[in-house]
């Protein structure tokens, strides 16, 4: 498998505002070991946001928002769903929310129980299963196996909106995907979606 080197595995490309980070990851490629894809949705998530597991300060389930950029920051949600993130400046994160499925599908749709390629990573909780992303994983670094990232050779269309299964910040248009993307968790309400 090819290893990447780039800018995006470097934990400066991550030690930043999480908003940017989260735009800029849209289009990327994203791989867990022999599955993967394309990242199409993300949400940002900072410090002194009142919907961010940091809000209130660092507890030993959100430890990994508060350690070294560029980490993996995994979550159960509901008590059910493993949720993915990825660290940026301290206390702030990246949530996947969906990915287009590309490599690996056998396995992911295996995982999934499921055939149909859209329901494969079209949400946090069924990304993460379909790749076996689990709580052992997190404050994982990235820029090591079984991870690999790279980002496009151009920058995708990204549409944003309000992020989404939140009771807190609701109005902030923290919610990036690729535009005209068929593999989002939900579409982006045509009256809210803005250009970044």
């Amino acid at each position: 498998m090819d290893q990447a080197f780039g800018p995006e595995m470097q934990e400066s490309f991550f030690r930043r505002d999480a908003l940017d980070v989260a735009r800029t990851l849209i289009g990327a490629e994203f791989r867990v070991g022999n599955t993967g894809g394309i990242i199409v949705e993300t949400e940002a998530y900072h410090p002194d946001d009142p919907a961010s597991h940091a809000f209130n300060g660092q507890t030993p389930r959100n430890r990994a928002m508060f350690g070294p950029a560029g980490h993996l920051y995994v979550y159960r949600s509901y008590g059910i769903h493993w949720c993915a993130n990825f660290v940026c400046a301290p206390g702030s994160a990246v949530l996947l929310r969906a990915i287009e499925p590309l490599t690996g599908l056998d396995m992911m749709k295996l995982r999934r129980g499921t055939e149909k390629v859209k329901l494969l990573c079209s949400g946090p909780g069924r990304l993460c299963q379909a790749m076996a992303i689990t709580g052992d994983m997190d404050g994982a670094p990235l820029n090591a196996p079984p991870f690999f990232l790279k980002l496009p050779k151009e920058a995708a269309a990204v549409t944003c909106g309000r992020r989404i299964g939140i009771s807190r910040a609701v109005d902030y248009p923290w919610r990036f995907g690729l535009e005209g993307s068929a593999f989002i968790s939900r579409k982006f309400d045509r009256q809210e979606a803005l250009k970044p």
